[in-house]
Order: C-alpha cells, then structure tokens, then sequence
C-alpha cells in the first residue's frame, strides 16, 4: 500500500485529488500550506509527494529544496499554474521528478504518479510475495500458506504486504502504524500489536515454524529459518 502527501492549497483540488488517488488504493496525507508540509515530511515516509508551488507559509520549490538538502529522495511531482519554461526549469533543478500544469486531468494525474513510484524502485512488478511458505497474492488481496488461502481484512492485508516487501527488516510499531494509517491518526498506541496478534493467529498459528516475529524493544519482523 503506497502513502502519498498532497499539498495543495485549494481545499477542493486537494481533497478531489485525495478522493480519487485513495480510491486506486493509495494512502493519503493531505495538508494545505508549506508549514505543516514540512512537519508532515519531517514525520512520516511517503512513497511520493505531490506539491503544490504556490503555498501559504512556506512555497514548494522552497519545501523541495529542503527535502533534498536531508538526502531524501522520495519522487515529488510539482504542480503549478506557471508554465513558463523558466519556471519548468527552476522546479526540475530544484530537485522535481516532474511537473504538472494546471488544470489536469486526474488520468494523467495517476499516470505521473505510478510512473514516478516505478523509477524511484518502490513499485513491484510481481504479483505476488513471498517469505518461506507463504504467499500473497496482491491482486486477489490473500495470503496462502501451504496450499490453504487466508482471507484477511484490509488493514491486515496493509501490514501484511508492508512487513512481506521489508522481509528480514526490523520495523517498528511507529513506522508501520506511519505507513497505514493517516499522518493524524489517533488510535490507541497498542493498535499495532493488536493487528500483529490476529496476523499471527491466521498466519502462524497452526504452524510449527513461526514467519512473523518480535524483536524485544524494536518492532517486528517477517522471515523464514529456512
């Protein structure tokens, strides 16, 4: 499940934007001026970042100069109602993967947005994952395991896939819970172990060797002795 920030000041574009990128299965931030933007960026891993130049508080080529000065180099796509090749240029050699005039269609929108997350390398292209003996399968959204389909909620399937793409890496509740859910989730601060719980219930109960697993005072894993 890929988590994108839009910033962008016009409350309506941004939010028909959220609503159409949430609904090709994306997470989605939102914030509409270059201060919280930052604390956003500052808080949480995004997959892309959609912004906007022209911002209250802080402008977006000076946000994307910020971010790449910090190493980052998650994709940003810029949108603007300049179109001057001057100004194409200055966002491009401020650190921009791209850049998009308005008004746009939301199509090429999506298209620019999976074309930057498949250069950045984030993008898979197999259909499916695997740790040991089990499999998912991210078109149908279930894991299998030794031939028996696991039918799992969205929000398991989330974590499921995000643990599976970071196998033998130590995640932390923080991260895991930053890349699910909404940057202003206010959950209980147990609710990542609670998921983790039902996951092992469906995926390792029944099983002798155990995939998904704790490590003391860091987070968790999934990984295969084998």
């Amino acid at each position: 499940m890929m988590k994108l920030l839009i910033v962008e000041d016009e409350k309506r574009l941004c939010q028909t934007v959220a609503k159409h990128l949430k609904a090709e299965g994306y997470t989605i931030d939102t914030c509409y001026d270059g201060s919280d933007a930052i604390d956003y960026i500052d808080g949480t891993e995004y997959d892309a970042i959609i912004l906007d130049i022209m911002l209250p508080g802080i402008d977006g080529i000076t946000i994307l100069k910020k971010i790449r000065s910090k190493k980052l180099k998650t994709p940003v796509l810029l949108l603007t109602a300049k179109n001057t090749v001057e100004d194409k240029v200055t966002g491009l050699d401020s650190g921009a993967d791209d850049y998009l005039t308005k008004p746009f269609s939301l199509e090429e929108l999506s298209a620019r947005v999976r074309v930057l997350i498949r250069r950045s390398g984030v993008e898979r292209v197999d259909n499916f994952l695997n740790v040991g003996p089990l499999t998912l399968d991210t078109d149908k959204k279930v894991a299998i395991r030794d031939g028996n389909e696991i039918t799992l909620t969205a929000k398991e399937y989330a974590i499921l896939e995000y643990l599976m793409h970071n196998k033998e890496i130590v995640l932390s509740r923080e991260k895991i819970q930053q890349h699910i859910w909404n940057y202003d989730y206010e959950g209980g601060s147990n609710i990542i172990d609670v998921y983790i719980r039902t996951l092992r219930n469906k995926i390792d109960a029944k099983f002798d060797q155990k995939l998904i697993q704790t490590v003391r005072g860091l987070g968790y894993v999934i990984k295969s002795e084998e």
